[in-house]
């Protein structure tokens, strides 16, 4: 039987290596979910917000979190993060999603879609010159953190770019971005982000 990654410490030990903080394209897939992954990474990172989330509907959810993760940064003080928005690219998903409308929520269909917005922002990392991608999908206990991870080894490979790995739910870090969310009263989502999900 395969021993199982512990994925955050290969983060830790990766952070131990630099010498100076490069460069990172975080996806994010909401407020609530980036704030203890920022404060964890801000440290070790020059971080850069992507929000990617062609996935989220209707279009007036979309922007309401999207709001609300810029709000979060220029309200967070304890470092200078960036963000780089992306248009609502929503044809994106349904393409991606197609024939598996049906798929429980955590199958095949997210599986698509994490890698349709890590993809998207590898790829942009790349072309900006940016050292390093991730995301934030991890912290949430709903997300399969192997799955994730895995999908960004690939995504690394594929088009040459280093990949964060990450399990940012580890130590508490899940808890501790709700403790984030109060203090800055972020709103905070019932469901993931598409109406197959939510239904």
């Amino acid at each position: 039987m395969e021993a199982k990654i512990n994925y955050q410490r290969k983060l830790e030990e990766l952070v131990k290596t630099f010498k100076n903080k490069p460069t990172l394209l975080l996806h994010s897939c909401c407020g609530p979910c980036s704030t203890q992954v920022i404060d964890f990474l801000k440290d070790y990172f020059e971080i850069t917000i992507f929000y990617y989330n062609p996935n989220i509907e209707p279009l007036e959810e979309y922007l309401h979190r999207k709001n609300e993760q810029i709000r979060f940064i220029e309200e967070y003080k304890e470092a200078k993060v960036n963000f780089l928005d992306c248009d609502y690219d929503h044809p994106s998903f349904y393409e991606i999603a197609k024939n598996l409308e049906h798929e429980k929520e955590g199958g095949a269909r997210c599986n698509k879609c994490f890698y349709l917005r890590m993809k998207k922002t590898a790829s942009k990392a790349k072309e900006l010159g940016i050292n390093y991608f991730g995301t934030t999908l991890t912290v949430s206990p709903h997300k399969n953190s192997e799955i994730i991870n895995k999908t960004g080894e690939h995504i690394s490979k594929e088009l040459n770019i280093p990949y964060i790995y990450g399990d940012f739910k580890k130590n508490d870090g899940y808890k501790k971005s709700i403790e984030f969310s109060k203090i800055y009263n972020l709103y905070r989502q019932d469901y993931c982000g598409c109406l197959y999900g939510r239904e």
